[in-house]
């Protein structure tokens, strides 16, 4: 594995975590928890919030700040986590998604099948 292969590991499962924080949040729904508040509020406030950090990323990048534009993408993807959650789906179904699209299997598929030592799905 290359460096950026490890560092786009590392980077998903940062992802990963978050989402199974979402996830406990959701099964315990703690008292207190931004998680909470808007798991409450069910779809649409989580999907308004979603649209909000979306206009700030607009927002952010025709200011041209980096350091702000990232802020707000971490923002936006925190709440398209939440939502995800809400919605029943995770980060694998969007990993998969995009994979389909490049029409290559996702790494933790292509990594689940090189530890089983089944075939890869395009040579089934």
């Amino acid at each position: 594995m290359g460096a950026d292969d490890a560092r786009a590991a590392t980077n998903a499962a940062i992802l990963d975590e978050v989402f199974q924080t979402v996830l406990e949040r959701q099964r315990t729904l703690p008292e207190g928890s931004y998680v909470t508040h808007l798991l409450q509020g069910g779809v649409d406030r989580i999907a308004r919030k979603v649209g909000e950090e979306a206009l700030e990323v607009v927002l952010a990048a025709k200011n041209q700040t980096r350091g702000e534009l990232t802020a707000e993408v971490a923002d936006l993807w925190f709440h398209c986590i939440v939502l995800l959650a809400d919605s029943g789906l995770s980060p694998d179904d969007v990993y998969t998604e995009l994979a389909q699209r490049h029409g290559k299997p996702p790494s933790f598929q292509a990594k689940a099948e090189a530890q089983a030592q089944l075939p890869a799905a395009e040579d089934v």
